[in-house]
């Protein structure tokens, strides 16, 4: 089959890899589409992110749907034929975390395409993948395939929301729209959020925030004083999601974020310095959120109901044989949201 493997930074080949064998349990999936993620780029750009560094070749990927061929002993709830999103989380459910029902912060997490361990978790990227049969999430009929690939991020902003609480009646304030953030903004929508502001400093990414159920856009780059407006009174937002990683934005939210809110960081970036002293003086609560577990199921039925739009966000399929040009498109923000492989 052919795989999609990182050697280093823009050392991105397609490879013939040998299937793995098929056990009691999992299944055989053909892969159909794969969505490049902000961590397949990192590694395609710069050999790694913080200290996760590539140290031996790793196929990629981890935003995967597509079609059961076989099925190993003893698997019952899924046929042959059935089209599937595959969960890339594979808890060990005997840690500590696991058993306080924290999948998500597994001890011995084996998550597709991840260089933090070593040897590497190999990744989704290819063309028959042998996952466990818990893994897979029938996709409803007339749903396209490439819009089951997205629950996997999608399931990011579910969880995220989750972190957030309640957003029935909230304001909300998204910063940053690439993909997270604005999925982020269809998971606020889709939990009761009364209204919904997002920034950045494109106007390409700020248009698709629009089209995917933003009340309002701001330009940050071009006009900071629209958004500065929310500060009177105290503050206008009740959660911010932060899903640029971008120090400037972390600030300028909470600005305008009313006493007793909250900020729920997704994005991912370096060291940052905050004003403590209005931390404290609005009581703000701060939040990380980190990947997902249940909530990918519901990411997948969210999608297959159609409570939620996603067709919107996908702006280029490449054939697999063309991976680095599809790499290459999915880091250039003026042109594309989410770009995704067809195997």
């Amino acid at each position: 089959m052919k795989a999609v493997v990182i050697h280093a930074a823009k050392d991105l080949r397609i490879e013939e890899r040998e299937v793995e064998a098929l056990g009691p349990g999992q299944v055989e999936v053909a892969i159909e589409v794969g969505g490049i993620c902000g961590s397949d780029l990192h590694y395609y750009n710069h050999g790694g992110f913080g200290t996760v560094r590539i140290r031996e070749p790793m196929i990629l990927g981890h935003e995967v749907a597509g079609t059961i061929k076989a099925l190993g002993e003893g698997v019952s709830s899924l046929a042959i034929g059935d089209r599937v999103a595959v969960s890339p989380s594979r808890p060990c459910n005997a840690c500590d975390y696991c058993l306080k029902g924290q999948q998500n912060h597994c001890l011995n997490m084996r998550f597709y395409g991840s260089a933090m361990p070593m040897p590497h978790i190999q990744g989704a990227f290819r063309q028959r993948l042998v996952a466990e049969q818990w893994q897979c999430h029938r996709v409803a009929d007339g749903v396209s395939i490439n819009e089951a690939a997205m629950a996997e991020p999608f399931a990011v902003t579910l969880h995220a929301v989750a972190r957030a609480g309640s957003l029935t009646d909230k304001r909300v304030l998204v910063t940053g729209c690439g993909p997270i953030g604005a999925l982020a903004i269809i998971a606020a929508r889709a939990h009761g959020a009364r209204e919904i502001v997002a920034t950045d400093v494109m106007a390409a990414v700020l248009a698709k925030a629009l089209a995917v159920g933003a009340d309002r856009v701001i330009d940050v780059a071009s006009n900071p004083e629209e958004l500065s407006a929310y500060s009177a009174n105290k503050g206008y937002f009740d959660v911010q999601f932060e899903a640029s990683g971008n120090e400037r934005a972390l600030r300028s939210g909470l600005d305008v974020l009313r006493p007793r809110s909250t900020v729920v960081q997704l994005g991912l970036g370096g060291d940052v310095s905050i004003p403590q002293n209005l931390v404290v003086a609005k009581e703000i609560e701060m939040k990380g959120t980190f990947r997902f577990h249940e909530e990918f199921s519901l990411a997948v039925d969210l999608i297959g109901t159609r409570r939620v739009d996603l067709k919107p966000l996908l702006t280029g399929i490449f054939p697999v044989e063309n991976a680095v040009d599809a790499f290459e498109a999915a880091g250039d923000r003026t042109r594309s949201m989410k770009v995704q492989l067809a195997f």
